[in-house]
């Protein structure tokens, strides 16, 4: 083989190979590996049912699709609260959110019963008939379990706020933001800023306030607050909402970002792994338009309004039959990740009719 032949297939295999290189910088989380042998991990089940207390009828709760998974480990096991419709009513389909517990991240045992839905109390206004969607969900420093969540009427999505100590029993706090100006304003998909203590997912105070990246807008917008229950967004000096992060022309993300998983706080600062909508015609063209892939923003550790670096492109896009065509065509929404057993668990919603997994080692 002449000398010449051998440079040439050289040349070709490093020219491949930096074509491929990785979405992954060192500050970033990952990478993660789709588990395709296993996945989707969860589906809709059309042999459950619930007796919804305003209807006050009997409802196949899971049948139509489920999705957006939050997720924590408990007692040694992983649990996973996710979001479920069924198939009644004018908004086809009222959302509940199911529980459902693993040893192995893979293999899920859940409970036949929502346990968080719309009732007869001071929230319904705002949960029916749409229900409860998106949540999300973290661990107070004394161990009571926070949930954003949105409520969304039918017309209007609404970031509201519950606790829980064991993951079955809530207590709905209301909404997130709770004052004239934003109370009948679009707001939803709020991630607390935490921190990783051993297999738990922990909400950490920076300069003596809670943090949470919220909205699913072409801006990803911040708030703080006291208490993990009542939340200020941050504003500009002229009363505008602060935009913590904005679209980029180009990109995956130009129609929109919206937040995954609890940020977490890391040696490197504030990662929060988000959620970006395509727009086909100004956005990633190698996408089709509206595809939902995930990136990653890190921000300052000592100011979360502070954005320092992001994904340069998608870590993760719909590529998978189940994850391409679905209730919604091309999606991949994450939305929970826990440390468990040594690896990453990150947990996505595909094409907005299952639940699959990602898994990476966690160091």
């Amino acid at each position: 083989m002449s000398r010449r032949y051998l440079l040439l297939i050289a040349v070709l295999f490093f020219s491949f190979n930096a074509g491929a290189q990785s979405p992954y910088k060192p500050w970033m989380i990952g990478e993660f590996s789709k588990q395709n042998a296993a996945n989707p991990v969860l589906n809709a089940k059309n042999t459950t049912t619930f007796n919804c207390p305003v209807r006050g009828e009997s409802v196949r709760w899971e049948e139509k699709d489920v999705f957006n998974p939050a997720v924590v480990v408990r007692n040694g096991k992983i649990c996973l609260i996710y979001r479920a419709e069924d198939t009644v009513g004018k908004h086809a389909g009222t959302s509940r959110l199911g529980l459902a517990t693993s040893t192995d991240g893979i293999h899920f045992k859940r409970l036949p019963k929502p346990v968080f839905y719309p009732d007869n109390d001071a929230m319904k206004t705002y949960e029916w008939e749409g229900g409860c969607e998106d949540p999300r969900i973290v661990e107070s420093p004394n161990r009571v379990y926070v949930m954003t969540y949105t409520s969304y009427d039918g017309d209007k999505a609404r970031l509201c706020v519950a606790t829980s100590k064991n993951l079955v029993n809530w207590q709905k706090q209301g909404l997130a933001f709770d004052d004239l100006k934003y109370r009948n304003g679009w707001s939803k998909s709020g991630s607390i800023v935490c921190k990783r203590v051993g297999s738990r997912i922990v909400a950490q105070k920076i300069n003596g306030k809670y943090w949470m990246y919220w909205g699913d807008q072409p801006q990803l917008y911040c708030a703080s607050s006291p208490d993990l229950i009542h939340w200020t967004p941050v504003e500009t000096a002229d009363g505008k909402l602060f935009a913590a992060a904005e679209y980029r022309k180009g990109k995956h993300d130009f129609r929109l970002l919206e937040p995954g998983p609890p940020a977490l706080l890391t040696r490197n600062g504030i990662v929060l792994l988000y959620n970006g909508m395509n727009n086909g015609k100004d956005g990633d063209p190698d996408l089709p338009d509206g595809t939902y892939a995930a990136g990653q923003l890190l921000f300052d550790a000592s100011d979360p309004t502070k954005l320092l670096d992001r994904s340069e492109t998608y870590f993760m896009k719909p590529d998978q039959p189940y994850e391409i065509v679905g209730q919604v065509n091309n999606v991949c929404f994450i939305e929970g990740m826990v440390p468990y057993k040594g690896k990453w668990f990150l947990y996505y919603g595909t094409a907005d009719s299952k639940i699959a997994v990602a898994t990476a080692p966690a160091k």
